[in-house]
């Protein structure tokens, strides 16, 4: 009797102190994990969000970089990390997505290790090349791999990122040989681009769009199913001569799967209020991200559609981790 009375009282301290924590929380900073380096697509929609997350919370939200293998080591950190709505993730489609096939020691269950809070943006990517490619559009492109295989490269911001996945369904629509050159982040693979490294990319708008009005690199086409407001003069890379293609990029938040409801409640409530402001639409919109917001089971969903998508370009093109 006195194990059972033992037992009973844990859980209700447990339970009693979960609902107490809900109700202070926050009570401390809140680390913001942004899976990729400093300066890239993701860096950027994290910092503009963890700004005035920062306000609506009444604490400081601090981004932290984990950048390695295309966003799995800042995902598995969250995944293990302690649930109490101090570390939160900006997660990615490479990282709660492609990760679920493309690497199978990952280190933690996308459906099952977190708990949505919501979907963040989706993102425009650009097919862009550097100068020295002769190509003016994907028709020109596509006629120059098949007549040179193998002898261009295409950088990524990591195995498994949107930028690879772009690539390699580029390579099984179009039947090419190009070869994925990835880095660990969208800024060292801008680099390698703009220096002529590599010859070619599926590029973020957040970060590439200012090369592109400069003439540093030569925009061909969208990756998307429709034109960017961003851009509205580029095609899609479908329009362009290749139909069927589509490979769009998006982030959101996640939380460990045991961080009680009420604080994923007012996560989900303040993101979505950031994600309204005028001026963070304004200028998410203007660099390419188009906020999305919404229920954290929304997003669920979304994951859960997205892993059964990537996972059947994983196996057909039989994509490793490099």
């Amino acid at each position: 009797m006195k194990n059972v009375l033992r037992a009973a009282l844990g859980c209700f301290v447990l339970a009693f102190g979960s609902v107490a924590s809900a109700q202070t929380y926050p009570s401390k900073p809140v680390r913001m994990v942004v899976p990729f380096p400093a300066g890239g697509p993701t860096d950027i929609v994290g910092r503009t969000i963890a700004q005035k997350l920062t306000e609506t919370l009444a604490q400081p939200v601090v981004v932290d970089n984990r950048a390695g293998a295309g966003g799995v080591i800042g995902t598995e950190q969250v995944a293990k990390s302690p649930p109490d709505g101090y570390t939160i993730l900006l997660g990615s489609i490479s990282g709660l997505a492609v990760a679920m096939s493309l690497y199978p020691n990952r280190g933690y269950d996308s459906l099952k290790d977190f708990t949505p809070v919501t979907q963040a943006v989706t993102v425009t990517n650009i097919l862009v090349v550097h100068p020295s490619l002769p190509a003016k559009n994907v028709r020109e492109l596509l006629a120059i791999a098949r007549a040179r295989p193998g002898s261009l490269n295409y950088a990524s911001s990591g195995s498994g990122t949107v930028t690879h996945l772009a690539g390699e369904l580029f390579k099984t629509l179009g039947k090419v040989n190009i070869v994925h050159v990835p880095f660990k982040g969208g800024a060292p693979a801008l680099t390698a681009l703009m220096s002529g490294e590599v010859q070619m990319s599926y590029e973020n708008s957040l970060i590439v769009v200012p090369h592109i009005k400069a003439g540093n690199l030569r925009a061909l086409a969208v990756t998307g199913t429709q034109r960017s407001r961003l851009m509205p003069e580029l095609p899609t890379i479908a329009e362009g001569g290749l139909p069927g293609y589509a490979a769009s990029g998006w982030y959101g938040y996640v939380v460990p799967a045991a961080v009680p409801k009420e604080i994923v409640a007012r996560l989900n409530a303040d993101m979505n209020q950031v994600l309204r402001m005028p001026d963070v639409v304004e200028r998410l919109s203007s660099q390419g991200a188009e906020p999305v917001g919404g229920t954290g089971e929304q997003f669920g969903a979304f994951i859960r559609s997205e892993i059964e998508k990537w996972t059947r370009l994983v196996k057909t093109a039989n994509m490793k981790a490099d």
